[in-house]
């Protein structure tokens, strides 16, 4: 009996500290998850019963210096899954097969997707409205639609380079609108909506709609007109030559601010995707080319500063110069002779840039042309800028600096360029360049304005009024002359430089034609650069390829801008210069072409080989200088194609340059009659004659 008692009180001890035990874990597990882990799990199941829908914020609109509006944002639908929803009705399936068409997705990947363990999925995002109301009509379990924006662009392809493009997340990607998406983009909403452990949504629990904040607006500095004349000069410029790359930029040099910018190739930026990645980049500010000439602006505004030159200061060009065991020519090897330095700028002499340069020194040389800019970046507000190439000032060499004087060595973007030579054009005074004037809210509240900032005096104003009237020099007199325009004071630089091989050394064959140009010359209103990269043909001078195009984007611009006239007639051509008549030399000998112009007191310059011309430059019949040059093509046909037959092609519709091209490769030669595009040929297309025959293609203006 005592030993039954004795288990008993055991039994019962063991029993106590068991309920014990067990009442101290249940204890700790309380307290773990009510004080420990209570505010992250009641999170958790807040996260378990809520839904968010997302609601995009629109993107501040774009406008251009005068509130024109460059881009947009526009309402679109985008469609979502809740896949408890989907998976509760159990038409996981069908709901798949009918979506699939709709919006275009394989229906395997659309079922998987419905059907994830998640509380929210995207189906297709900003889709098109006939699309959506087929969706609406459809009442699927499960998927619904939500507005979204996305940017549209209504002039298209102007000024695509920067604005740049935004994504289907609403987020810049390229150009202004990812330098300033934190104040473009502004802030996401959302709609929240409480579900059951079903996934059903509870009619009386909490639905809740956090209203987006709409991003705020830009105002550029772009001009809309003037970004339209640039582009189309650009256009011009880059077709015609066959160019691999183009750029264009106008600024007004009192203030930095850019009022044009374009690059070429281009890109629709409402439909980027169909266009290659490498058409989206700016050329004007990811790029780097060696400049050539146009940098011989900084060079003489060095040397006048340190007044080591002056306009009257004589040199001697005997078409070369000696720089250690090398030696640098002018181009052609032409002898300059004679010339006082506003000449040598005219005339874009390397003898004398050399000597000027190095008269100037290395150490004054480097110091002024970091203080130009060049070897860093400018700042001005787009992404991607590059910073260019300078010769290290520890590595250069004599030759180095005799180069660089001239233009080559050093490698610089457009947009330094161009800053470096509004500086000249504005008394001295180097401006940091930008793109955006304010930032305005969507009550028209400024929030941010960009005031012309001052980066430093680079050189006095006098220097600066001096240099400006030697290059005005340089388009009167000088290699700038297709710049010259009638009733405005033009100044400006010609540029031709050689690209650097990719092995080192110089291309042959491939140049980057460029001029930079700015007027009124005595108080500069627009600075212009146009850069050509790699013109196919002849010429392929700055001074044919760029020039003509500054000159037609400074002329408009300033008639834009109701610039009056300069008092007096401003006239290129003088007084007494003899005009004459330049004859036909078309299909003659070259002998004969030659002696042909020299009685008309010609000057000629021969492009390609053969002994037969089938081009000139200028057109037969046009007035010109007694002295001026004419270019004469040879055929490239003329040795190995002498003999055999060829069919005559259709050239309806097409220009005197396609038909000269086309008949050339033929062997054929072209005798023009009219101008415009082609609408009659003799003999006709199809006919079949011997190589070295003459067709006549009469021409007529578009339209007629």
């Amino acid at each position: 009996m005592q030993t039954t008692s004795l288990l008993l009180r055991k039994r019962i001890a063991t029993l106590f500290f068991l309920f014990t035990v067990g009442f101290l874990i249940l204890g700790g597990r309380i307290f773990w998850v009510q004080f420990v882990r209570g505010a992250d799990l009641s999170e958790k199941a807040i996260q378990n019963r809520m839904r968010d829908v997302p609601v995009e914020s629109k993107r501040g609109i774009i406008y251009d210096r005068n509130n024109k509006e460059l881009a947009i944002s526009v309402s679109a639908d985008s469609v979502y899954a809740i896949p408890a929803e989907v998976r509760r009705s159990g038409q996981q399936r069908e709901i798949a097969h009918k979506l699939a068409p709709v919006l275009k997705m394989d229906e395997d990947k659309l079922y998987a997707r419905i059907t994830r363990q998640s509380s929210f999925e995207w189906l297709k995002r900003q889709i098109e409205p006939e699309n959506s109301k087929k969706i609406r009509a459809m009442k699927l379990p499960g998927i619904d639609l939500t507005e979204e924006s996305r940017r549209y662009y209504p002039k298209g392809t102007l000024v695509s380079h920067i604005l740049g493009i935004s994504g289907t997340d609403n987020t810049g990607l390229e150009g202004i609108d990812k330098y300033y998406d934190k104040l473009v983009g502004g802030t996401k909403g959302r709609i929240v909506i409480e579900h059951d452990a079903a996934g059903r949504a509870i009619p009386e629990a909490t639905h809740r709609y956090i209203a987006p904040v709409d991003g705020a607006n830009l105002v550029l500095t772009i001009d809309e007109t003037i970004q339209y004349i640039a582009e189309r000069e650009l256009d011009k410029a880059f077709k015609d030559h066959q160019a691999r790359a183009a750029t264009a930029i106008v600024m007004d040099p009192a203030t930095g601010e850019i009022l044009a910018m374009a690059s070429r190739p281009t890109f629709d930026p409402n439909k980027y995707s169909d266009y290659p990645a490498s058409n989206r980049r700016n050329f004007a500010i990811n790029d780097v080319y060696e400049p050539g000439s146009t940098m011989k602006i900084t060079t003489a505004a060095m040397a006048l500063e340190e007044r080591t030159v002056n306009s009257s200061s004589r040199f001697y060009c005997p078409g070369y110069v000696k720089v250690g065991k090398e030696t640098i020519r002018c181009s052609s090897g032409k002898a300059h002779g004679s010339q006082t330095f506003a000449q040598i700028v005219e005339n874009s002499c390397n003898v004398g840039f050399v000597k000027v340069g190095l008269d100037l020194g290395m150490e004054k040389y480097y110091q002024y042309i970091r203080a130009f800019g060049f070897g860093q970046k400018t700042g001005i507000d787009l992404p991607g800028e590059a910073t260019g190439i300078l010769v290290p000032q520890s590595r250069a060499k004599q030759i180095d600096l005799a180069t660089m004087s001239m233009g080559q060595a050093n490698a610089v973007t457009p947009i330094q360029l161009i800053t470096a030579v509004s500086a000249v054009a504005n008394g001295g005074k180097l401006m940091q360049p930008h793109l955006v004037k304010q930032v305005v809210d969507n009550s028209g509240k400024i929030i941010k304005k960009n005031e012309p900032k001052v980066v430093k005096q680079i050189i006095s104003p006098d220097t600066a009024h001096e240099l400006c009237m030697i290059l005005e020099g340089e388009v009167t007199n000088g290699t700038g002359k297709n710049a010259f325009i009638d009733g405005y004071r033009v100044g400006g630089k010609t540029g031709t430089a050689q690209k650097i091989s990719p092995t080192g050394g110089y291309m042959a064959n491939e140049y980057v034609a460029s001029f930079i140009g700015f007027a009124p010359a005595d108080n500069p209103r627009l600075v212009c650069l146009l850069v050509v990269d790699t013109p196919k043909g002849y010429p392929y001078y700055g001074g044919w390829v760029a020039a003509p195009g500054v000159r037609e984007i400074i002329r408009d611009s300033l008639r834009y801008l109701e610039v009056p006239l300069a008092e007096g007639s401003i006239k290129n051509t003088p007084d007494n210069a003899e005009l004459v008549v330049v004859p036909d030399v078309v299909n003659l000998p070259l002998s004969q072409a030659l002696s042909t112009l020299s009685s008309r007191g010609l000057n000629a310059k021969t492009s390609g080989s053969g002994n037969i011309v089938w081009q000139q430059v200028p057109r037969p019949n046009t007035k010109i200088n007694r002295g001026s040059q004419v270019i004469i093509y040879l055929s490239p046909n003329d040795k190995d194609n002498t003999s055999g037959d060829v069919t005559i092609p259709d050239l309806e519709g097409k220009s005197m340059k396609e038909v000269a091209g086309i008949l050339a490769d033929l062997g054929l030669h072209l005798v023009p009659q009219g101008y415009g595009l082609s609408y009659e040929q003799s003999p006709a297309a199809g006919r079949v004659v011997a190589r070295g025959s003459t067709i006549e293609v009469r021409f007529q203006p578009i339209g007629e």
